[in-house]
């Protein structure tokens, strides 16, 4: 085992010497030594119940025979961070907490270990580590909270986000605000809605690196203890048998994974994980990958933001599980960390609510969630959510209004200068301009709580929140700080959005554009520590982000 190196032989005295120190025992001496990487803290309402979950998972490694070691890593709730300078080190973190799960890991040569996750940068990171350290793994999401409630309609952190735009546009008073405030974050768990927290639960089940039934089971049911226990006691045996996550993993369960993502109206920030932890596994996928898939795949399931169901519905209505059955003639059969593979977890489910969960003969929509778009704004491409676009906004063409940061964008929203048949275009808020990729949720929940969701469309070399619906473009690459032409644009411009045919272009020539950007200067922002290692580091929004 890897943690010989520690706790074998007389050379290793020294190491045995310190472990004693934290209570170990001789027979702990022959047992696989178990890292468990909790992002417990308390702060974000995700993670503020994951030692519960953590506890669990010691008490199932400790049954498998195994000898558990806790330690912690960061976690940002980016719905705290949103619409100022903390959302520009969310993505930024992705790639710390990724960077702290291989420093722990490897540094203590565990046998195997444990990712307690639950938001939306800490388990791709999670993931990126396991990839790339290739040492035996599992992955425990913390589930989601339950939705709020007003009346007979269903809340989350999105209707407050909305609540503020209607504010601004005088729709909804002080009172009428602070009442959703207080109603539609009703407890623990990962916001409610099929944002990116809950879909990279969700895709890591599909992966085949979470155990079955974790990602759709909110953070209060019972049911979550026992699968954590589950989780501990199965990493054991994966030690034990030599699985490792390359053994599970390969390009075909990425593509599984996005199948899945385009099935459920997923979150964008897809199209930057799922890039970054495939290279990180030595099996890429790309934008291109995610195109081709959401052109043959339908849309069943009809999730907050795109439509009116929440995670609990998902899951009583069979979860992932089912999700795989209805798919299950355009997947590939790949092994999972539950020893069994995805026809078998498919063949063994059940779908229960078949409106929740719609045939394929009877999609929300034909194709799937997320939508890829090029042309001279973006030539190496753009991402939109087309499940949470109104039918109305499919073809959209209007006149840019630039801003060169959020900020300036949503006090222009705000103060009612963006007006249907505006494109708001905001630049230099890209992965190496912001630095970091800010999320847009504020600009477009202020053009939604504004009644323009269905006449304002948003282009940014930034991205948005899982949360976000509407016309809203992200990922714009190449990015307007590396000299991308979204840099070119200027108010005025008529931009021309089509999304069925995957098409995203200003009315300019090449030539002109290339005549506005011969003086070309990027916008200029001081960074310091982690983001002016960030800012050297970083690739494209089209590669993930990823950091070479």
């Amino acid at each position: 085992m890897r943690s010989d190196a520690v706790k074998k032989g007389v050379e290793a005295a020294p190491m045995r010497s310190l472990l004693r120190a934290d209570g170990l025992k001789d027979e702990d001496f022959d047992k696989p030594f178990i890292g468990i990487a909790n992002s417990w803290n308390e702060v974000v309402p995700g993670h503020i119940h994951l030692n519960e979950l953590m506890e669990a998972v010691k008490d199932g490694i400790v049954e498998a025979g195994g000898r558990p070691f806790v330690f912690g890593v960061p976690a940002v709730c980016d719905g705290i961070a949103m619409g100022h300078k903390g959302m520009r080190y969310s993505l930024i973190s992705r790639d710390v907490i990724s960077d702290c799960c291989e420093v722990m890991v490897e540094g203590h040569a565990f046998d195997g270990w444990v990712g307690i996750s639950n938001c939306d940068k800490v388990t791709p990171g999670m993931l990126m580590a396991m990839g790339r350290m290739n040492v035996p793994g599992i992955i425990v999401t913390g589930g989601a909270m339950e939705v709020g409630r007003k009346g007979d309609k269903n809340l989350d952190l999105q209707s407050v986000f909305e609540a503020v735009g209607a504010h601004s546009a005088g729709n909804m008073t002080d009172e009428q605000v602070k009442e959703i405030e207080c109603l539609a974050c009703p407890g623990r768990g990962s916001c409610s809605g099929l944002f990116t927290a809950n879909t990279m639960a969700c895709l890591t089940e599909a992966l085949g690196l979470s155990v079955t039934g974790c990602a759709t089971c909110l953070a209060d049911d019972p049911r979550k203890i026992d699968l954590a226990k589950e989780a501990g006691r199965r990493i054991v045996e994966m030690v034990r048998m030599d699985i490792k996550p390359r053994d599970i993993v390969n390009r075909g369960s990425f593509r599984n994974a996005i199948r899945v993502d385009m099935a459920i109206g997923g979150s964008t920030n897809t199209a930057l994980h799922l890039p970054a932890i495939s290279k990180d596994f030595g099996c890429p996928v790309t934008l291109d990958d995610f195109d081709e898939i959401s052109r043959v795949t339908s849309h069943i399931t009809s999730l907050r933001p795109a439509g009116p169901y929440s995670i609990r519905d998902l899951d009583e209505a069979g979860g992932i599980p089912a999700v795989l059955k209805i798919l299950k003639d355009g997947l590939s059969d790949e092994m999972t960390c539950n020893g069994r593979t995805v026809f078998q977890i498919a063949d063994g489910a059940a779908i229960r609510n078949p409106e929740v969960l719609r045939p394929l003969d009877n999609p929300y929509h034909k194709q799937g969630g997320i939508a890829v778009l090029k042309g001279n704004i973006a030539p190496n491409g753009s991402v939109i959510k087309q499940a949470a676009v109104a039918p109305s906004m499919m073809k959209f063409s209007g006149k840019a209004k630039c801003f060169d940061s959020e900020k300036d964008a949503a006090d222009a929203i705000t103060s009612g200068k963006i007006v249907a048949g505006d494109v708001v275009v905001i630049r230099y808020e890209g992965p190496k301009g912001a630095p970091g990729m800010p999320e847009m949720l504020s600009p477009t929940s202020l053009i939604v709580g504004r009644g323009l969701g269905e006449s304002v469309a948003l282009l940014t070399d930034g991205r948005f929140s899982g949360a976000s619906r509407g016309g809203a473009i992200g990922h714009i690459s190449p990015e307007a700080y590396a000299g991308g032409p979204i840099a070119a644009v200027r108010d005025g411009d008529v931009i021309d959005i089509d999304i069925p045919e995957r098409k995203l272009n200003v009315r300019l020539s090449d030539e002109e554009i290339a005549s506005r950007m011969k003086d070309f200067k990027p916008v200029e922002r001081p960074v310091i520590g982690v983001q002016k290692k960030y800012r050297k580091l970083v690739g494209s929004g089209a590669d993930g982000a990823y950091l070479d």
